[in-house]
This record gives C-alpha cells, structure tokens and sequence, in this order.
C-alpha cells in the first residue's frame, strides 16, 4: 500500500461500541457546537435544526456519561443547565472537522451517485443510468 494509506485494525469488538457513541449524528453535531463555546439546553435546540427535545436530552445524558460533556447546574431563577465540552470531548474536534469538510466537499458527489444509483434501479437494475 501507498505511505498515504491509513490502514486500521479491524477490532470491531473493541471499537463497535465507540463508535456507536460518537458516530451518532447528533452527537457529531452536539459536540461540534459546544467545541466553540458552552451552551444551555435551548441554545443547542436552537442551533440543531430538527432536533427533537427527547433526542437531545438523551443525547446530552449519552455525552456526559461517556465524560465527553459536562453538565453544570446555573443559580438561575429558574435553574438552568450549561453544557461543556471536556478535554475528552475537545480530543474529537480535528476528526469532527475533518469529517465535516469531507462531506461539504464530496457531498455533491455522493448525491449524484445516489441519482445514479436511483436511476440505474428505475431502469431495471443495469448498474448504469440509461
């Protein structure tokens, strides 16, 4: 192989339930938010567009026991909850980003594939679009 090719062990084992923690796509999200600063609860529901409540609070409840988040309790009237990113956390914000440039750049290429995909099936299963 090529020095450019990362080659991964395949411990599925070992890594399955990790990656079932991190590769969520509201965990990808939630965690990419507070890499920039703390948020409350209704902050983070603002700026994940199509989050449910339910969805986020497992989410965060997923995060802070995995030690990725922190939650703090506001002396607030009524009480509020903050939620940071910790050093754990903060250790994902390189792949996140590079993930997330990845799909900013491929995403146009991966939606044509799908179109070909689609098209392909529409005309009997060819493998090509006619």
């Amino acid at each position: 192989m090529s020095d450019d090719v990362l080659e991964l062990p395949l411990d599925v084992t070992a890594t399955r339930p990790i990656l079932e923690q991190i590769a969520n796509k509201w965990t990808v999200l939630i965690l990419s938010v507070l890499c920039t600063e703390p948020a409350r609860f209704n902050d983070l529901k603002r700026r994940l567009d199509g989050i449910t409540h339910k969805a986020l609070s497992e989410a965060l409840k997923r995060l802070e026991r995995s030690g990725l988040i922190s939650r703090k309790i506001l002396p607030t009237q009524p009480i509020g909850v903050e939620y940071t990113i910790t050093d754990l956390g903060c250790s994902l914000r390189e792949p996140f980003a590079a993930l997330y440039n990845w799909s900013l750049a491929n995403g146009p290429t991966l939606e044509k594939a799908q179109h070909v995909y689609d098209a392909s099936r529409k005309n009997g299963g060819s493998g090509k679009a006619i």
